[in-house]
């Protein structure tokens, strides 16, 4: 997302936050240092830099902090730092997966394996429908990760409603999401979940539109031998040019709607762990 567009959204996503009750803390390195919530000044420098900051995942984390660099957080690294500070709800717009012929390239994103070892869940659109959807679900249950779909029977694909996959539990209210995260820290499994949330459905004919051109675009890769590493760029480039900005205005919908879901799920579990504190006591 370019700039002012992407400060102008993380400024709107923190309001959201915060108007629902919950305290926003967008998580980056800059000069070196971890920062768990900025500043407007840190967020527009962080929006300023765009692809100059180096894309951190838990891999990265030591050599942008030791060469004193500005790093944007992947799900990986933000799910690392804030179950360091206690963050139990991050909110993102959707997490990476297992590449398409992950099977032989093992391509496979560290946010899998990042939430089969950190406790926080994570509130997102699903994955794209570029990766392999029912092979990141398979991936997610050999880790021992939670997956519950938001008022839905389906695994959303970020730009879509639907995947046509099932999810394995099914939450319909934050009191409920709430109620599933206390438990899987009481039971102390050590595991992340993920609660996806559909994109809006007055979005969701935009996301129609994308998700027929990422089906035309995967098959143009095929065609074209376009393959490895040079697969994903080639095909979110070519999405976004034969939509004409319409992937980049449901992007917006979808994480904005994420963030008003995750801070009533924030409130509530809250609520949850205060009375559960003075029942006890």
């Amino acid at each position: 997302m370019p700039y002012p567009q992407n400060f102008e959204t993380a400024k709107q996503v923190e309001m959201i936050v915060k108007e629902n009750g919950a305290v926003p803390a967008t998580i980056a390195i800059l000069n070196g240092i971890p920062h768990i919530g900025l500043t407007t000044t840190e967020l527009e420098k962080l929006a300023k830099l765009g692809h100059k900051a180096l894309k951190t995942s838990r891999r990265d984390i030591a050599y942008v902090v030791a060469i004193g660099g500005n790093g944007a957080t992947t799900v990986s690294a933000t799910m690392f730092f804030a179950a360091k500070v206690g963050i139990p709800v991050f909110v993102t717009g959707g997490i990476g997966g297992v590449h398409r012929h992950g099977e032989i390239s093992m391509d496979i994103s560290s946010d899998l394996t990042e939430l089969g070892r950190t406790p926080v869940a994570v509130v997102c659109a699903g994955v794209k429908s570029i990766l392999d959807i029912p092979r990141t679900l398979e991936y997610l249950e050999t880790q021992g990760v939670t997956v519950a779909a938001y008022n839905s029977e389906e695994f959303p694909a970020f730009f879509t409603r639907r995947s046509g996959f099932k999810a394995p539990c099914r939450v319909n209210s934050p009191e409920e999401c709430a109620k599933l995260i206390d438990s899987n820290v009481k039971l102390g499994l050590g595991s992340g979940l993920i609660i996806g949330v559909p994109i809006p459905e007055a979005s969701e004919a935009a996301g129609n539109l994308i998700e027929s051109t990422i089906q035309t675009v995967v098959k143009e890769t095929v065609e074209k031998n376009i393959t490895g590493n040079a697969a994903t760029p080639y095909i979110l480039a070519r999405v976004n040019e034969l939509t004409g900005g319409a992937s980049l205005a449901a992007n917006i919908a979808l994480v904005k709607n994420n963030a008003y879901i995750g801070a009533k799920v924030a409130v509530s579990l809250r609520r949850l762990q205060d009375s559960s504190f003075h029942s006890a006591n």
